[in-house]
C-alpha cells in the first residue's frame, strides 16, 4: 500500500513540475533576410559642397572661386580647367544629373565624369558623358581606359591633355536649347554604360573597365548650373 501511495505522489510531483515549466519553446528556423532595395542618394544637397572635393589645373585657385551654391543651384564659372568630384567611390550605379548653361550666357563645354581613377589631372582618367553644347550624349574614355561602341560611331586618338582616348558619338541629338534644363539618366553596370538624355536613349557603350571611383562634373568653359546630382548605387551589400 505504501509503495502505491509513494508512486502516486511521485507522479503528481513530476506532473506539477512539468506544468510549472510551461510549454516547450518553439524552435524557429532562421530565414535569410532579403537584400535591401537600392537607395537613391542626393550628392548635391542644394545648400553646400559637403561631400565634394575639387581639382583644378591652377593650384592657387580656391574651390569656392570656381564652384559655389547660388539660389539652391551648384554653379561653376567654367575656368580654370578642372572638376568637382565625390569623396566616395562608385562602380555600378544609376546617376541623374540635371544641368543647364546659365541663361543669358554663352554655352560651353563640360561633362559628367564616372569611375575616376589614377593620378589627378585637369582631365582625369575616367569615362565621360559629354555635356559640350552640340555634343551632348557623346561618351569618352581617357588616359588609356577602353570602351566599345558601334564602329561607325567610334573613334580613337591621343593628345597631351587626355592621353589615349576612345569616343563614341551619340545616336541622336536630344538636347534642349542653351539656357534650358537638360537631364542625364546614366546607368553603369558591369562593363555596360547606358546614357539617356531628356528621356531619350542617346548612347550605349560596353566593355568599360570595372573600376570603382568617384563621380564628378567638370569645369571646362562656360557658366554651368546644376540642380540635381543623385546616385543610386547598384549591387550594394
Amino acid at each position: 500500500m505504501n509503495r502505491v501511495l509513494f508512486a502516486l505522489t511521485l507522479s503528481c510531483v513530476l506532473l506539477l513540475a512539468g506544468c510549472a515549466s510551461g510549454p516547450a519553446e518553439e524552435v524557429v528556423s532562421a530565414v535569410p533576410a532579403e537584400p535591401s532595395a537600392p537607395v537613391a542618394v542626393d550628392l548635391f544637397d542644394g545648400a553646400t559642397l559637403d561631400g565634394w572635393e575639387v581639382f583644378v589645373e591652377d593650384p592657387e585657385v580656391k574651390k569656392e572661386d570656381v564652384w559655389s551654391v547660388q539660389d539652391g543651384l551648384l554653379v561653376t564659372t567654367g575656368e580654370p580647367l578642372g572638376y568637382l568630384h565625390t569623396a566616395e567611390s562608385f562602380q555600378d550605379f544609376e546617376l541623374v544629373v540635371e544641368w543647364r548653361w546659365a541663361p543669358g550666357t554663352e554655352a560651353g563645354n563640360n561633362g559628367t565624369l564616372m569611375r575616376i581613377n589614377g593620378e589627378p589631372s585637369p582631365v582625369p582618367r575616367c569615362i565621360e558623358a559629354q555635356m559640350q553644347s552640340g555634343s551632348e550624349g557623346d561618351v569618352y574614355s581617357f588616359h588609356g581606359m577602353v570602351i566599345e561602341g558601334p564602329p561607325e560611331r567610334t573613334k580613337t586618338s591621343e593628345n597631351d591633355l587626355v592621353g589615349k582616348f576612345v569616343g563614341v558619338t551619340r545616336m541622336e541629338d536630344a538636347a534642349n536649347p542653351p539656357g534650358e534644363w537638360n537631364r542625364y539618366d546614366i546607368r553603369a553596370e558591369g562593363g555596360d554604360i547606358m546614357v539617356k538624355l531628356n528621356d531619350k536613349l542617346v548612347n550605349q557603350v560596353s566593355n568599360a573597365p570595372l573600376i570603382s571611383g568617384p563621380v564628378g562634373v567638370q569645369s571646362e568653359g562656360g557658366i554651368a548650373q546644376f540642380r540635381t546630382i543623385r546616385i543610386t548605387p547598384l549591387n550594394a551589400e
